[in-house]
């Protein structure tokens, strides 16, 4: 039987995984995790808002029933298209017939990769236990700070970038500052908390309507967060950001920072030899395969696809639809049929900002406010994969909605506190 490999089991891959169910291929997919993740409610994890489990499910529990896979937790180092093999990790090798490629993308510093450590991006679980860990501590520092300057800079969050991500990482911190925390601490008031968001572009959101991203501004600034567009960040170390704006440069004292400004395509693109854009996406056909070689097709994130003249946007249902149209291409090969024009369908666009808060553009209908925040709340829930992750969401949420509180803030010592060795300790 031919044999299949799909790297990356993220949206893309796994629709391209499920279309393939029936056929008679044999398919091996790989995923550097053990885990596919509901990445759109990633931030949610990071806010202490839900736990790891809620959001993400075992490849090999999802795909349990599905007699033509195999799942191997492993992660591709590169690829050949010439003798039609992928490399791991360890250095072995794996021959394919066809290869779907849904690697997915990564964060981008501009250039300036020295921020990563001092502003961590969210595109993994360890991300969002990372960040979690830095906003969560930032609190327990300030209450233990007795310079009234430093404390200040412990209660100062930045967030850089005002698209999706970080629109819904502002408005969900201040949220935890205003609500979840009040009344814990003894030494700080988590209300005197500065949620800052700096976006470089003149609006948040820019994807979306000036309408509509007029309206998430508000609703930003109507919970409490300090909105700073056409801010382009410069510098940053452990205790500031440094950003230009019309005033000029300017300083800001934070010691929490979070990164949504860029991202970038996987660096496994560039083993395929072929034509990247400027993100280091492969520009595809209309077929989805790459220049050349019609047996390797690339999807998702890492994919610069054009549908109807227009960019086809990195969203989850756009990666989806590419992973169908993708397996039903290989079938179509294989039996000699006419391959298929990928042709992507827009279902909309939702943003949530906060409580009762959130954008939502569905074909030629626009909303905010409450309405837009209960149709986000449950499409994600309807989205997310099994019973019980559904259940497990919707608890928390209820749970969260009477009470404010947040059921995942835990912070492991063992793991997540550094441990000072003293001056004399022997190194390792």
């Amino acid at each position: 039987m031919p044999h299949v490999i799909i790297v990356g089991c993220g949206f893309g891959g796994l629709a391209a995984a499920r279309a393939l169910a029936d056929a008679k291929v044999d398919i091996t997919i790989i995923d550097r995790s053990n885990h596919h993740l509901f990445q759109p409610l990633l931030y949610q994890v990071a806010t202490a808002g839900l736990s790891a489990p809620a959001i993400s499910a075992p490849i090999r529990s999802i795909l349990a029933t599905q007699r033509n896979l195999t799942s191997l937790m492993a992660a591709v180092s590169k690829i050949d298209v010439t003798r039609k093999t992928i490399a791991l990790e360890d250095g072995s090798e794996i021959a394919y017939d066809y290869l779907i490629v849904a690697a997915g993308s990564t964060h981008s510093y501009f250039g300036h990769d020295e921020w990563a450590p001092l502003a961590p991006g969210l595109k993994t679980l360890a991300d969002a236990f990372d960040i979690r860990r830095r906003i969560l501590m930032a609190f327990e520092r300030a209450e233990r700070e007795a310079d009234p300057v430093r404390r200040a800079e412990w209660l100062t969050f930045t967030v850089i970038g005002a698209g999706a991500t970080g629109v819904e990482m502002a408005g969900t911190l201040i949220e935890i500052a205003r609500h979840t925390l009040r009344g814990e601490f003894r030494r700080i008031d988590p209300q005197q908390t500065k949620v800052v968001l700096l976006e470089g572009s003149e609006r948040v959101l820019g994807a979306y309507p000036p309408d509509l991203s007029e309206k998430a501004r508000t609703q930003l600034l109507k919970l409490g967060v300090d909105v700073r567009t056409g801010s382009r960040v410069t510098h940053i170390d452990e205790e500031c950001v440094r950003y230009a704006d019309q005033g000029g440069e300017q300083r800001l004292a934070s010691r929490t920072v979070i990164w949504s400004a860029g991202v970038a395509a996987s660096p496994l693109g560039k083993s395929l030899n072929v034509p990247l854009d400027r993100a280091g996406r492969v520009i595809i056909g209309s077929e989805l395969s790459i220049p050349d070689h019609p047996e390797v097709f690339v999807i998702g994130d890492l994919a610069a696809a054009i549908s109807d003249g227009k960019p086809v946007p990195g969203v989850s249902p756009a990666a989806k639809q590419m992973g169908r149209v993708a397996a039903r291409n290989i079938l179509n090969r294989i039996n000699g049929k006419p391959l298929e024009s990928f042709v992507y369908q827009d279902y909309g666009s939702l943003a949530t900002i906060g409580r009762k808060a959130a954008v939502a553009m569905v074909g030629k209908f626009k909303f905010s406010g409450y309405p837009a925040w209960l149709f986000w709340l449950f499409v994600h829930v309807y989205f997310l994969i099994g019973f019980r992750n559904r259940l497990l969401v919707m608890s928390d949420w209820a749970w969260a909605y009477l009470t404010f509180k947040r059921s995942a803030r835990v912070i492991s010592s063992a793991i997540d506190t550094p441990v000072e060795k003293p001056d004399d300790a022997p190194s390792q």
